[in-house]
């Protein structure tokens, strides 16, 4: 039992003016019989009182306040996990509805990503408590109530782009209508309509290379013109954990591309954290990933890294890495155990070109088997093969975020 100690006693005077005053009264009784009676000892009475059970309070428990934030979350990326991290921001419990495939295609288009893929990313999200199976998505006012009554929602959160649906009505209207509506700033420079326009882009400049022989630079160039990411500290600092590992954590490495963050990415890094206290994720420059895997990546380092940094298996990122895993190095992270999954987009290395030819040395390597046999080419080639369906959906898309960021104005937030 827990009590309030401040004001406890005017509380007794108010709530319990009868008892009180008696207890005053045998309180002066007593003060006269000690004085007569000599050397009997009567405990002070503000330690008695709280045991009598008269001013018991209990402490009133805080409401968990749990908010609902619902997506396609196709080609997941760090634009749908700054959103998550802002709408948990707003509540203590974060339950994140997936949209099924079925009412994306009506509403946007063919989805990338299969339902058991996209519930694998949302669900890797350190923000994420709960995620919901086929959400819809509209919030209809059946759906609506499930959400209050049964799953005990407060409110129901969307960025402060508009989500229409085809007839051109706000699919969070009931929301707002009932007054349990909250908004979040949408995240710059990324969307999945922009991934996609960068994976058919890239295809086109492949295609115009091998024509016309433009340089890896060139092509470079053209597509960074896509991306208007512009990487901040602060953004860094809120993806982050920032905790360092305790003095006898096993702390164990892993590197990689990781672009175009995946299923396939999510779950060997939950395999790899499972083998120790602490899980330090090494992301090479777009420079490093370019020279050894022969294609310049989707999403540049830092946009990478906001991927990575969001998974709730990673406790920690070098930004950046090395492609060879040096003594210092393992000596400077105190690194326990470097990993590398099976499934890789890396050219193979062996003999003096092996990265991990030091941690092998050490007999601290180890081939972890990759869960899934998903990479950043598999599902880029999944767009490529329905070619004219994306163009078609991207053209669309392109549009209404044009207007988009035509009518925006400054919304609070971060």
């Amino acid at each position: 039992m827990e009590y309030e100690t401040n004001n406890w006693i005017w509380d007794g005077v108010y709530n319990h003016p009868h008892v009180f005053g008696g207890l005053m009264l045998t309180a002066a009784l007593l003060g006269l019989s000690t004085s007569y009676f000599g050397g009997i000892s009567v405990p002070q009475l503000p330690y008695l009182w709280p045991d009598s059970g008269i001013f018991h309070k209990k402490k009133s428990e805080k409401k968990r306040i749990r908010v609902y934030m619902d997506g396609c979350f196709d080609l997941m990326h760090y634009g749908h996990a700054n959103a998550l991290r802002q709408a948990k921001a707003l509540g203590d419990e974060l339950v994140v509805g997936v949209v099924s495939d079925e009412e994306i295609v009506a509403n946007k288009g063919p989805p990338v990503l299969s339902m058991e893929e996209r519930l694998a990313l949302v669900s890797g999200l350190k923000w994420v408590d709960q995620v919901i199976a086929n959400a819809p998505y509209e919030i209809t006012e059946q759906f609506m109530n499930k959400l209050f009554n049964e799953h005990k929602i407060d409110y129901i959160i969307h960025g402060d782009d508009p989500c229409l649906l085809p007839d051109g009505t706000d699919a969070y209207a009931l929301a707002k209508k009932a007054g349990r509506y909250k908004q979040i700033k949408r995240t710059e420079g990324v969307s999945s309509t922009d991934i996609v326009g960068r994976i058919l882009s890239s295809l086109k400049e492949t295609n115009d290379t091998s024509s016309h022989g433009d340089t890896c630079e060139e092509s470079q160039s053209k597509s960074a013109q896509l991306s208007q990411f512009l990487p901040t500290s602060r953004r860094i600092v809120q993806f982050s954990n920032g905790k360092a590992p305790g003095p006898n954590a096993r702390i164990v490495y892993i590197d990689g591309a990781f672009d175009l963050f995946h299923a396939g990415h999510v779950e060997i890094l939950k395999n790899a954290r499972q083998l120790g206290d602490f899980l330090l994720v090494g992301i090479h420059n777009d420079y490093t990933v370019s020279e050894h895997r022969g294609k310049h990546p989707i999403m540049h380092l830092h946009e990478r890294s906001l991927g990575v940094l969001g998974c709730r298996y990673v406790d920690e990122v070098i930004i950046g890495a090395p492609w060879e895993i040096t003594m210092d190095m393992i000596t400077t992270f105190n690194i326990s155990l470097v990993v590398h999954g099976t499934v890789s987009e890396y050219n193979s290395f062996t003999g003096e070109s092996d990265p991990y030819s030091v941690p092998k040395s050490m007999g601290i390597f180890q081939v972890l088997e990759s869960p899934k046999d998903i990479t950043t080419t598999s599902v880029a080639q999944r767009i490529i093969a329905n070619h004219d369906a994306y163009l078609k959906r991207n053209a669309r898309k392109t549009a209404s975020e044009k207007k988009y960021y035509e009518q925006k104005k400054y919304v609070s937030g971060d």
